[in-house]
């Protein structure tokens, strides 16, 4: 580095002579209370108003106890005697003047410019604990007017009146309806006679939505929408036969209390008359799936289905499939009555259950499924299913074919061709499983249907 004055360049005795003559002068200037530590680094002409002729120094403090810390800027600041800089801080001595200058450093004003963005960026929301604190403080000043007459005023004055806020919100049609006046107005318009059909399905389509949840179905139940939902099943429109079973499959579901009442209304008669008819694919997959609803962990309406020719409903149904996909429900609706059967009786063996599960026992026992599907035909139906592609579907029969085996295992062995349809399943899975395995799933689906395979073959040995 080289130094310039009006003459020209200087020698480098002259250059250290005016180095050593600067640090003296700093020495003086600062007192003998601090002890810095100089490093003079090439000047970068930045445009704090320094020349050709300052240097940027970068300065270490070897003991600030006692100094005054000064917080850089953005902009070049002068540094008096005997104050301090944070670390980082960007510090330089001008040559000319002989006074220390400071401004935040590249990675301090990199930090400082983001941070006051973001701060700035956040200045107009509220954070959860102010939102608090806020509410408290309302809260406070109501009780504190309460007591003091005059403070209730000053209070009332800084509030609106909620009754005032009630028309404000009713002026932008924001007027908050609980769920039970939403159906109270959605069964009014229903029942309206300047309802159309579409009207009728949007209706039924929010009341879906709304009997997911237990009260809400039971509250609806309650209101008479249950009689509203079966005469839409007993529709002429096929499109509010397959909402109205829609809706009511949603209500029934895992719902004691509506399933008591649609049995009591005559909604299992509804919906068997409905699969006995002739409608649309689409209908019948929506009220199978009301009559799943109704009929699961609910003895008594499952007596009431056997009584009344629900397995011969079904089975002509079965028969007249051909896709499979109603083969499928119905299937699976076959196997959750003989599974939850069994479970409620070999549960029974437990002598400290209370009398509430022995009167379910007591139900139970008077359903007399197995012997209504022997007897209706299922142990050669159900078989039918493994004839179709989808693995899911054959994974159906196969569970099912299992609880039924107590009853149908003579019939079973007598059909050859089902032993040798069980036979080539087998194969064709197994070799899926080498696939599994290949792709490291040693326990996958195939192998799962294979172990059904083989628990089916060791029942009719």
């Amino acid at each position: 580095m080289r130094l310039r004055t009006g003459a020209g360049s200087l020698t480098g005795s002259a250059l250290a002579l005016i180095l050593l003559l600067h640090c003296c002068h700093i020495a003086l200037v600062l007192g003998q209370k601090t002890d810095f530590a100089l490093t003079v680094v090439e000047n970068t002409n930045e445009d704090g108003g320094v020349r050709d002729d300052e240097e940027d120094v970068v300065i270490a403090d070897e003991d600030e106890g006692d100094l005054e810390i000064v917080q850089p800027t953005e902009q070049w600041q002068t540094l008096k005697p005997g104050q301090a800089v944070p670390s980082g801080s960007h510090v330089r001595l001008n040559l000319q003047t002989g006074q220390r200058e400071v401004r935040l450093g590249e990675e301090q004003l990199k930090y400082w410019t983001q941070e006051h963005r973001e701060r700035e960026e956040t200045q107009s929301t509220f954070s959860p604990d102010k939102l608090k604190q806020a509410m408290k403080k309302i809260k406070e000043d109501m009780n504190s007017a309460s007591k003091d007459p005059d403070l209730q005023e000053s209070v009332m004055s800084r509030y609106r009146p909620i009754e005032e806020l009630k028309k404000d919100m009713a002026q932008l049609d924001l007027l908050v309806e609980t769920d039970v006046q939403i159906m109270r107005r959605l069964l009014d318009e229903f029942n309206s006679s300047n309802c159309t059909t579409e009207q009728r399905l949007n209706i039924l389509l929010e009341l879906e939505y709304l009997v997911h949840q237990v009260d809400n179905a039971q509250t609806l139940c309650s209101m008479g929408g249950l009689q509203f939902i079966l005469e839409g099943l007993n529709s002429s429109d096929f499109k509010l036969q397959e909402t109205s079973a829609f809706v009511l499959g949603s209500a029934l579901a895992s719902n004691p209390v509506v399933q008591v009442k649609a049995v009591e209304s005559g909604a299992l008669q509804t919906l068997l008359m409905v699969l006995a008819t002739a409608q649309p694919l689409h209908v019948k997959k929506k009220v199978l799936f009301a009559v799943a609803s109704l009929l699961r962990h609910f003895p008594y309406a499952q007596h009431y289905f056997l009584s009344h020719g629900g397995l011969h409903v079904l089975s002509e149904l079965f028969r007249l499939d051909e896709g499979g996909i109603l083969r499928s429900r119905i299937v699976t609706m076959l196997y959750d009555m003989i599974s939850e059967k069994e479970l409620i009786s070999q549960a029974g063996l437990d002598p400290v259950l209370d009398a509430s599960h022995k009167e379910r026992v007591r139900q139970y026992s008077k359903v007399s499924l197995q012997g209504e599907l022997l007897e209706k035909g299922w142990c050669g139906l159900v078989p039918q299913l493994l004839e179709s592609t989808d693995h899911d579907y054959r994974e159906k029969a196969l569970r099912a074919m299992l609880v039924m085996a107590p009853v149908c295992v003579d019939q079973y062995r007598s059909d050859s061709s089902l032993l040798g349809s069980l036979l080539s399943l087998r194969d064709q899975y197994q070799e899926m499983v080498q696939s599994e395995i290949i792709l490291g799933e040693e326990n996958g689906y195939f192998a799962e249907i294979v172990q059904l395979i083989d628990a089916l073959q060791v029942k009719i040995k």
